[in-house]
């Protein structure tokens, strides 16, 4: 399948405007999940509209189904009332993942990606390049690099939101391909396996089933196939980016205008 635009035709650029709104939606409900543990307020809202299956993108691959099977599980199986226990059960294994790292698990892709093991590595660098080509920049590199999983979810987020056309699509797959999806499936094998909540592995199984459904309907829609990993590694060797670490305050929790 593809999709051709007709410049004069107001109402197909709608309804692609209409697509590539509510898929930045997604990412921006994405975002939040990984971005801070959950409050009462927060869990009932999830509980209330039956999430996720408000997500827009209904995903249709083996692995798609399953993530949304468990993730609905864990919030049938909520309880009644989200007392302090519970909300501290859920506080901890999100300080686990996400702050001390004690699961192993990390949040940046340059722990994935540098031989090393070691944070604000090329990665970072080639991640903020990014985000400056739109005119973003990360809030505080310092408390949250500008490779973590939350800032290149709000990212991909920004990039659909003032999209206007499928081409642009093109961009959005590149940055998949060259950062995002090169370590979310390593980072979401590891919560799910060493996460002490359903929650947090649900959540790790949906955002890693999400981003790979996604970037297959990117590639069906512009009808340019996925480059092979392989592929993938061969460019980004030719993609180093050396720069200072000097970053200017930004508010939000991530990238914005």
């Amino acid at each position: 399948m593809k999709l051709v635009t007709d410049p004069n035709d107001n109402s197909n650029h709608s309804q692609i405007k209409s697509f590539l709104q509510v898929i930045s939606d997604d990412f921006l409900m994405l975002t939040r999940l990984h971005a801070k543990e959950p409050d009462a307020d927060f869990l009932e809202l999830l509980v209330e509209y039956e999430f996720p299956s408000t997500m827009a993108l209904n995903l249709v691959s083996e692995e798609g189904k399953k993530a949304n099977q468990f993730m609905q599980r864990v919030i049938e199986m909520m309880p009644e009332q989200f007392d302090d226990e519970y909300l501290d059960t859920l506080a901890a294994d999100f300080a686990d993942i996400y702050l001390n790292h004690s699961l192993q698990a990390s949040p940046l892709e340059s722990v994935w990606i540098d031989e090393e093991k070691l944070t604000c590595q090329e990665s970072m660098f080639q991640v903020r390049a990014w985000y400056e080509s739109y005119g973003l920049k990360a809030e505080n590199w310092r408390i949250r690099p500008d490779d973590d999983l939350v800032l290149q979810l709000q990212f991909i987020s920004h990039l659909f939101s003032i999209s206007e056309s499928i081409k642009e699509l093109e961009d959005i797959a590149r940055f998949m391909d060259e950062h995002l999806l090169r370590w979310l499936g390593q980072f979401t094998s590891r919560v799910v396996h060493r996460s002490a909540t359903p929650y947090y592995a649900g959540i790790a199984l949906l955002t890693g089933a999400y981003c790979e459904e996604l970037r297959d309907l990117i590639a069906t829609i512009t009808n340019l196939p996925r480059p092979s990993a392989e592929e993938i590694e061969e460019r980004m060797k030719s993609n180093s980016v050396s720069q200072e670490v000097t970053m200017s305050y930004m508010p939000g929790i991530g990238p914005a205008v």
